[in-house]
């Protein structure tokens, strides 16, 4: 096995760099019957579900494999969520990530009693020479640590050299027996405000699934996005998981497809502007969108010259057609028709943007400036600062409910007169968001427009 484990180091030496031109396939990470308890791309709030879950009965303690040849690269407790976590490097360029375990192999437990001293997060990084592995050699033990809700282990395969996040089913889709088609549950019109109405009305609606069919008479006048609520499923199990591809025709051609098969880390957050946030919020049901709103640049979705948009323009039936595949192939269809009906269109009631997708943007009031870049949302927002009394400073919020950004925005708050800076930290709920103290001002980074920010001291700590 030493043997073997060098000539993996020396491959990957040689592949430093550089991607395996083909497909690689993988050997599993446990011994055993592999089953999910979810797979990769599920929409969470905030970003997608980064790998498989893979079940280990409910319990603790079952064996983990390094998946291929390469080497330990990173070690890590409590980073991340994940809990314990172990990094293999492979030569064909990818870095698998076995995450929420119990211990590590002995070698590898050694190296962390011995570095981390006890310390809650430990991030340790390695050679390739100092902990080669084979494929198949035992690397861990299953566990439940990090965030995770239940004993199982959590698989993440990277593109080692761009670190996006690809399905690991691409390399171990042998090992997982799959023969159930994805399932839709309801279809949402989403009519484009001044621009288009849907039954009538320009508000939202949504149409549940009976059967391969909706037979509900539909009408529609002008643009109008559809978005679709459908889960996959596999044989043996009660979970349900996120669709693999989803592709919608209208009249045979396609005007929207999504295949969620390698998503980068950047474009994680998202997730929310590919679904419908707004309603997941309040219904903790995700409708994935088959439109892509200005300002989303998600690489996994595709569309034609509208945008996904369906434009009923003449007075005649359109036929909508979903297709629903999973990674193994398996396909189901769902139609329904839509009548082209002219119709009144209600001019847009929506007021201008102060936030932009396309441009950097910036809110002041005294004693605050919020600075967005631009990339941070979907079309536009209209920012409206609401401002309370704090104990240090004031209080300042955006949004009147949960509004993450896709990214990292800039909030700057005056330091009080008379105030030690040393002492103060920038609040959020009762979490400690930091902050740099510069020419008056104490900043930090926020991503989460409903949020509550504040000054606070740090010997007031609750």
């Amino acid at each position: 096995m030493l043997i073997r484990s060098l000539l993996a180091v020396s491959c990957w030496l040689l592949a430093v760099g550089s991607q395996a031109a083909d497909r690689v396939q993988y050997h599993p990470p446990v011994d055993y019957k592999i089953t999910l308890a979810g797979n990769f791309g599920e929409p969470r709030p905030n970003h997608f579900h980064g790998g498989l879950d893979v079940k280990t009965d409910n319990v603790e303690g079952k064996h983990i494999y390094s998946i291929g040849d390469g080497y330990v690269s990173r070690l890590t407790v409590g980073i991340s969520g994940f809990g314990n976590a172990v990094y293999v490097t492979h030569p064909e360029g990818y870095t698998s990530i076995y995450c929420h375990l119990k211990k590590f192999s002995p070698r590898l437990e050694r190296m962390v009693h011995r570095t981390g001293k006890g310390d809650e997060q430990i991030d340790l990084r390695f050679t390739p020479l100092d902990f080669p592995v084979s494929q198949g050699q035992l690397i861990a033990l299953s566990g439940n640590t990090g965030h995770s809700t239940g004993p199982h282990l959590h698989l993440e395969i990277h593109d080692t050299r761009t670190w996006d996040m690809m399905d690991p089913l691409e390399f171990l889709s042998p090992y997982v027996n799959d023969s159930v088609a994805p399932q839709a549950h309801s279809v949402m019109a989403c009519p484009q405000a001044g621009e288009g109405v849907f039954n009538g009305s320009d508000n939202k609606q949504t149409f549940a699934f009976s059967s391969q069919r909706i037979e509900k008479e539909l009408t529609a006048w002008g643009k109008v996005g559809f978005a679709l609520w459908a889960d996959d499923y596999m044989q043996g199990v009660y979970n349900h998981y996120g669709i693999r591809e989803t592709i919608l025709q209208v009249d045979g051609k396609e005007v929207f497809r999504s295949n969620v098969h390698r998503i980068p880390v950047y474009s994680n957050r998202q997730v929310n502007s590919w679904g419908d946030y707004q309603h997941w919020l309040h219904h903790k049901t995700w409708y994935m969108r088959s439109y892509i709103p200005k300002g989303v640049t998600l690489p996994i979705l595709q569309a034609d010259e509208n945008d996904g948009y369906v434009l009923f323009n003449e007075e005649r039936p359109y036929r909508v057609t979903y297709i629903l595949r999973d990674f193994m192939g398996n396909e189901s269809q769902y139609e329904f028709t839509v009548l082209g009906k002219k119709s009144e269109i209600s001019p847009s009631k929506r007021t201008s943007y102060n936030v932009r997708y396309d441009r950097l943007s910036m809110i002041s009031l005294p004693g605050m400036q919020l600075v967005i870049p631009a990339g941070m949302v979907e079309e536009g927002l209209m920012v409206v600062p609401k401002v309370g009394q704090g104990s240090v400073s004031n209080r300042y919020t955006f949004a009147q409910q949960a509004c993450p950004l896709f990214g990292w925005a800039e909030l700057s708050l005056a330091i009080p007169e008379g105030v030690d800076s040393s002492l103060l930290y920038i609040d959020s709920g009762g979490h400690d968001m930091g902050g740099v103290c510069q020419d008056g001002w104490i900043t930090t980074r926020i991503r989460e427009l409903g949020a509550t920010y504040e000054l606070k001291l740090k010997n007031n700590k609750e």
